[in-house]
């Protein structure tokens, strides 16, 4: 198995922590508030890896075209949290996080649309089982 494989269960498995612990968290503080102290927390970890890995002087190196999409992916993710947090607040986590899964279809999409990767039978079908369990668990 390749090593994105295992960045890529990672990254659900603390997804999934992630789900739990800001249900919690949110519980009496406003979401938006809530989404600012999380993301405070991820600037300082992810800076801090940065300048322990002596990566800030690649910042210089980085083009124009790649600084415009990591914007545009970062104005994405803040836009992304805040509802994600919003829905948590209301909603029960174990229904909010399997429709936010609905991204992983939209992206598949977006990505054949815009980046022109091939999409198996394999593929379409997980699709398909993702929107299938996401409309299960927004109807009531």
């Amino acid at each position: 198995m390749g090593m994105w494989k295992y960045y890529a269960l990672l990254s659900a498995f603390f997804a999934a922590l992630t789900a739990i612990f800001a249900k919690v968290g949110v519980k009496d503080v406003n979401s938006d508030l809530a989404t600012a102290i999380r993301t405070t927390l991820v600037l300082c970890i992810t800076w801090g890896i940065v300048l322990f890995g002596s990566h800030v002087g690649e910042i210089k190196e980085i083009p124009r075209h790649s600084w415009l999409f990591l914007l545009l992916s970062g104005a994405a993710t803040g836009l992304s949290w805040l509802f994600y947090f919003k829905a948590l607040q209301t909603g029960d986590v174990s229904r909010v996080a399997p429709i936010d899964k609905l991204s992983v279809v939209i992206t598949i999409c977006l990505s054949f649309l815009f980046l022109k990767e091939a999409v198996s039978l394999r593929v379409v079908i997980g699709a398909l089982l993702i929107t299938a369990g996401s409309i299960v668990m927004i109807i009531k």
